[in-house]
C-alpha cells in the first residue's frame, strides 16, 4: 500500500479508503489509485486486513471427493449461491480420508483462515467431530441428514427418496433384488439411502440380497454373481456412480441392462444421466445451495435465527435402466 500510495501520490490512508470503499476520496484521488494498483499488480490482503476490523465475511465450505458428479453439482451450485448472496468462498475438498481424519484436518485449516462460518458437505464426517468446532463460528450442514440439535442441517430426504426409488422397483414387478450397501463410515447417506431400500424391499415381501461394500470390495461382482446363481433381476445402488460401475460390470460379463438385470441409482446429477437413461432420484441440489446459504447468511450476520434442520425431496427419474423382469429360466 505503500507504494501504491507513492506511485499515485496520495496518502496511504486515501489507498486504504479506496480499496475499502469507506471514508471519502476525491474521484480524481480514486483514478489515481486504481491505476497504480493496475500497474503494480497489488492485491490486497483480505484477511490481514479481516483480522484487523475482526469483521471476517467469508464462508469457508468442506467438500468431500470434488471427483464424483453429486459433490460437483453442489459445489457449482453452492458457489453460486455465496456470489448471488455476495459472501466470499473458501472450499477445501478431500477425496480418499478413513474416519473423517483429514476432512477434520481440512476443517482446521479453514478455522485457521478466520472464516466467519463453515458449511459442512461431505457425508463422513461425524456430529461428534464437528462438535469440536461450535465454538468458534456457525455451522451448516449441506446434504447429509444432522443428527445432533445443536448443529444446523439443510440435507435431502433420504429416507422419502429411498422410498421413491424401491416402491419403483417393486411396482415393476421384481421379486429378487439386490442392494449395495456402503458401511456407515464410508458414507453415511449412502447407508441410509441402501438400508431403507432393504427395510421396504422386505416390506413388500420380495427377497433382497445385501451386498456389503467398501473401500476395498465395491460389491459390484458379488451382486452380478447373484443374476447368474440366485435369479436376481435387480440390483439397486445408492448412487449414480455405483449404477454406472454396475452397468459396466453387466457389459464386461454379456448381461444386458435391463434385458437380463434392472440397474438403478440415485442422485440424478450426474452429466449425461438422460442420455443414458439412468433410473435414479434427481435430488434437488439447487434448492439445497439456495437455502444452506441463505441460512448461513443469516447465522454470520448475526441474526440468530432457530436452530432447524430441513430436508428435501426429490423426483423420481424412471429412466430405461429399469425393466419389467424377463420370464427366466
Amino acid at each position: 500500500m505503500v507504494d501504491v500510495a507513492a506511485a499515485a501520490g496520495v496518502s496511504k490512508a486515501t489507498v486504504s479508503r479506496v480499496l475499502q470503499q469507506r471514508g471519502r476520496f476525491s474521484p480524481e484521488s480514486r483514478l489515481k489509485v486504481l491505476v497504480a494498483v493496475r500497474e503494480l499488480g497489488f492485491v490486497p490482503n483480505v484477511m490481514a486486513s479481516e483480522l484487523a476490523s475482526k469483521q471476517s465475511t467469508a464462508v469457508g465450505l468442506l467438500l468431500r471427493d470434488a471427483s464424483n458428479p453429486a459433490y460437483a453439482a453442489l459445489f457449482v451450485e453452492l458457489a453460486r449461491a455465496a456470489r448471488d448472496a455476495d459472501v466470499p468462498l473458501i472450499s477445501m475438498t478431500v477425496h480418499h480420508d478413513r474416519r473423517g481424519g483429514f476432512q477434520v484436518q481440512a476443517l482446521q485449516r479453514l478455522i485457521g483462515m478466520r472464516v466467519a462460518g463453515l458449511i459442512v458437505a461431505t457425508g463422513d464426517v461425524t456430529s461428534d467431530q464437528l462438535s469440536a468446532f461450535r465454538d468458534s463460528v456457525p455451522i451448516l450442514r449441506a446434504g447429509r441428514p444432522e443428527a445432533a440439535a445443536y448443529i444446523n442441517a439443510v440435507s435431502y430426504d433420504e429416507l422419502d427418496n429411498s422410498r421413491l426409488i424401491t416402491e419403483h422397483v417393486l411396482h415393476a414387478g421384481h421379486e429378487r433384488i439386490a442392494v449395495i450397501q456402503p458401511t456407515e463410515h464410508g458414507s453415511l447417506p449412502e447407508h441410509v439411502r441402501a438400508q431403507t431400500m432393504i427395510e421396504l424391499i422386505r416390506a413388500g415381501g420380495r427377497t433382497v440380497h445385501v451386498i456389503r461394500a467398501d473401500e476395498a470390495d465395491d460389491g459390484v461382482q458379488a451382486a452380478l454373481a447373484l443374476v447368474v446363481d440366485a435369479g436376481v433381476t435387480a440390483i439397486m445402488t445408492p448412487t449414480d456412480k455405483r449404477q454406472m460401475t454396475v452397468m459396466r460390470g453387466a457389459l464386461r460379463l454379456g448381461l444386458t441392462v435391463p434385458g437380463l438385470v434392472s440397474v438403478t441409482g440415485m442422485d440424478g446429477l450426474t452429466p449425461g444421466s438422460d442420455l443414458l437413461g439412468l433410473t435414479t432420484v434427481r435430488l434437488p441440489v439447487e434448492e439445497l445451495a439456495t437455502r444452506a446459504m441463505a441460512r448461513m447468511t443469516q447465522l454470520i450476520r448475526g441474526e440468530h435465527p432457530a436452530l432447524r434442520h430441513e430436508r428435501l425431496q426429490g423426483v423420481l427419474v424412471p429412466g430405461t435402466t429399469l425393466a419389467s423382469p424377463r420370464a427366466r429360466e
